[in-house]
Order: C-alpha cells, then sequence, then structure tokens
C-alpha cells in the first residue's frame, strides 16, 4: 500500500488514499491533525494527516510504501486524538513479479489472452491485451490496490465478460527510462521469483 509526501507542492501533509471515490460526494471529520474522509455513506475513502513531519517518522519522500513502523506511528497517532479506525491494510507489495502458468485465448476478443499468473502466495487470473503475452514467462505484476505511476489505481474488474484481478506491465505502463515505444509486456529474465517484490 502506497501513501504520498510532497512537502514541496503539498505542504506537511501525508496523503494515505484507501479508496477512490467521487469527489462531490465527500465528507470530512477532524480528529486533531487528521482528516478522516469518507463518501456520504460512510465508506472510508482515506486520510489526510496534517503536520506530518511532527508526528511521524518521514525519511522519503513522494510515494512511499506504508511499512508496519509508520503504520505503528499512525496508530498511536490515530488513538491520542480519539480516532478508534484499526487500519487492517494489506502491506505486502502491490508491484511483484509474477509467473505466467497458462495462457489461454479470450472467448469473447480476439486480441485478449486470460492467463493464470502465480505471484507467491496466490494465482491470480489477469485478462492481458499485450501480444507479446506468453506461457511461461516472467513479468511485473500491478496487484489490486497498486497505483500506476500514471496515478490510476488497480482494480478487480471484468473484461467482456472474463473476471481480471491485476495488470500485467510493460515498462512505459511502469514509468521505466528508456521504455520501448512497442506494446507489449515486460519479459523478466529467469532469475526472477515470482511473488519477489518489483522495485522501479
Amino acid at each position: 500500500m502506497d501513501v504520498f509526501y510532497n512537502p514541496e507542492g503539498m505542504g506537511d501533509v501525508l496523503i494515505v488514499p484507501v479508496k477512490e471515490g467521487d469527489r462531490y460526494e465527500i465528507e470530512y471529520m477532524n480528529y486533531g491533525p487528521v482528516t478522516k474522509i469518507t463518501d456520504r455513506q460512510g465508506e472510508l475513502l482515506g486520510y489526510n494527516i496534517f503536520e506530518a513531519s511532527e508526528h511521524l517518522s518521514l525519511i522519503e519522500k513522494g510515494k512511499i510504501m506504508l511499512s508496519e513502523a509508520m503504520l505503528d506511528e499512525i496508530r498511536t497517532l490515530f488513538a491520542a486524538h480519539g480516532l478508534e479506525d484499526k487500519l487492517d491494510f494489506d502491506l505486502r507489495p502491490k508491484f511483484v513479479v509474477g509467473y505466467v502458468e497458462e495462457k489461454k485465448a479470450h472467448e469473447n476478443a480476439d486480441k485478449l489472452s486470460v492467463c493464470q499468473v502465480d505471484v507467491g502466495d496466490e494465482m491470480l487470473q489477469i485478462v492481458c491485451g499485450a501480444p507479446n503475452i506468453d506461457q511461461g514467462q516472467k513479468v511485473v505484476v500491478a496487484k489490486v490496490g497498486a497505483t500506476m505511476p500514471s496515478g490510476m489505481q488497480i482494480k478487480p474488474t471484468t473484461l467482456r465478460g472474463v473476471p481480471s484481478n491485476g495488470m500485467i506491465c510493460s515498462q512505459k505502463e511502469l514509468g521505466l527510462p528508456n521504455a520501448p515505444t512497442e506494446k507489449g509486456i515486460y519479459v523478466l529474465s529467469e532469475k526472477s521469483k515470482a511473488g519477489e517484490p518489483f522495485v522501479f
């Protein structure tokens, strides 16, 4: 799970996004330096922590992978201001190496493939439109909950009637320097291990 801290651009605020919502249907509740953001049905969308550097041990800037240590600091801050949310977040890496166990043609779309991808601790079904996807490859998988460099959040979806849980990424989608212009997923070396974090 990623959080965001950009003191030069947005001030001393840590942004903790949980779920996207309609910006016209948002409600805010303040607990000291913490603003809890929900939709009008009470579903949690995220938190803004103001004066973040005074309350948290922030070393990195930009997109930061939420660690258990930082989460413990946030829980302590919440408790000190009467906010009793449990913060049971999934802290497993969202960008990981996947192994394509199986690739089948999509029954309702000529240019789509339905892949079974081993990501170490689970098997994900992912619909992929890349022309170079194939069985036996090591690839980069953005799991559900990942935020792409473009800002797009990966969600469970259905493509032409087939469920898809995650995204097999190209170098361009990952924002890697010197990414090729032609379409195609990023195929990793055989040394990569399914389930290990992909760092970029």
